[in-house]
């Protein structure tokens, strides 16, 4: 007889995260980038708070649980963002390469921001003004901004005037029209040269949903210890990622942000570690406890880490490296966690073709693995054929030990936890 945590529950609705997509148009009528919104549910039509804790959970979504190719291809990506990362007091972990870094117009423009800004820029990021009034504040913000965006709903025409004649004094800036609501407020943008375009006329922001399992807050604030010390040792942060599945998924996602164009393929989660660097997954990890406000259910996580290490033990009687089958089990697991098919699981995670191909075919000694290990886990899942694993000779009795041990690793890595708090 053997024990089994059971089929998986699927995750509720607190578990959702959602992300708006505006798009934004040129004056031929190409979608060339779209806006990022926050919004807390799927029938929002807006964002019920523009706080650092939006902002932060809309960077998360888009480039740890979406992928942020999924959401824009390869189309600009504006984000609004709120002081404390303007300022630097919350990091940007991603490159200037992959977002505009949107301006809101209720910051308060003094030395500390515009220093803040300066340095951004210096870095290689994009910025946009939102929402720009002339006698706002905003006018020393303009030599450092490439896009401008001017409200064609709420100013009259003779402000809207004004402010396009201010920014043309700075001949580099970009001009976009937002809030087009009307035939007539668009037949104006057009005429006063507007390069981009944004609004309800033209298309209405549309929601994306996922499902998350929020990473364990105590898991991220040992990690950032650890991530700080002088002597902070990458085999040290591999375990600790290992520790939290919902985290690995997260910076796997935000691996194949950071490897754009890197001929780089992982198959552990050290080698996601090494690819990423410490200073990133710093950045990411400090982002993310500003982000969740929920945390994993703790029956969800114990499945999911029991199926990783279940997968990891078994893997020496198929000659598969450990970490491999660690990974591939923590992923196998998580798609049936989110009700998803493997190669949705696995789309722009940038594995090596080897764990992919287990994981969406089932093929090779690696599938057989993760087969044998669902297997013995779900009720409804079939047990692969007798013999997959090659040098497997005691049959059940292996599988038993295998089992049990994963259970005990399981939970003395959560009595841990626990114990910390």
């Amino acid at each position: 007889m053997r024990e089994h945590t059971g089929a998986f529950r699927g995750p509720d609705t607190d578990h959702v995260v959602h992300v708006a997509r505006q798009p934004i148009y040129d004056r031929d009528g190409i979608m060339v980038a779209g806006e990022l919104l926050f919004r807390a549910r799927t029938t929002a039509t807006g964002a019920d708070r523009s706080d650092s804790v939006a902002t932060a959970r809309v960077l998360v979504a888009a480039f740890t649980e979406f992928g942020i190719r999924e959401l824009t291809g390869d189309r600009l990506c504006f984000v609004n963002l709120t002081r404390d990362f303007l300022t630097g007091r919350l990091p940007l972990p991603f490159d200037g390469s992959q977002a505009v870094l949107e301006i809101l117009e209720s910051t308060t423009v003094d030395d500390e921001v515009v220093d803040g800004v300066t340095a951004l820029v210096e870095q290689g990021y994009t910025v946009a003004l939102d929402d720009f009034v002339p006698g706002g504040g905003h006018e020393p913000l303009l030599p450092l901004a490439t896009y401008v965006k001017i409200d064609m709903l709420h100013a009259s025409e003779p402000e809207v005037r004004a402010a396009v004649a201010e920014c043309r004094r700075f001949g580099h800036l970009r001009l976009v029209a937002e809030r087009l609501e009307t035939p007539d407020a668009l037949r104006l943008a057009f005429t006063l040269g507007f390069e981009l375009f944004q609004g309800n006329i033209l298309g209405r922001p549309h929601i994306n949903s996922t499902v998350t399992l929020a990473p364990a807050r105590l898991t991220r604030l040992r990690m950032l210890q650890a991530l700080t010390a002088e002597d902070a040792d990458i085999d040290e942060i591999a375990a600790l990622v290992a520790e939290d599945a919902a985290l690995t998924l997260r910076l796997l996602r935000a691996t194949n942000s950071a490897a754009l164009g890197l001929n780089r393929t992982v198959s552990s989660v050290r080698d996601t570690v090494v690819v990423l660097g410490l200073d990133r997954i710093r950045q990411w990890v400090t982002l993310m406890l500003v982000a969740d406000l929920t945390e994993a259910d703790p029956e969800q996580l114990s499945d999911v880490l029991v199926r990783a290490r279940f997968s990891q033990f078994l893997a020496g009687a198929a000659g598969v490296p450990g970490d491999v089958a660690y990974i591939g089990g923590l992923l196998s697991a998580l798609a049936d966690l989110y009700d998803e098919p493997a190669d949705r699981m696995v789309h722009g995670l940038p594995l090596d073709p080897v764990l992919v191909d287990a994981l969406t075919t089932g093929r090779g000694p690696l599938g057989d693995v993760l087969a044998t290990a669902r297997a013995y886990m779900t009720q409804s899942a079939e047990m692969p054929p007798a013999g997959s694993l090659p040098t497997q000779t005691t049959g059940t009795e292996d599988m038993v030990m295998a089992y049990l041990s994963a259970v005990r690793s399981t939970n003395a890595t959560l009595a841990e936890l626990t114990a910390d708090v």
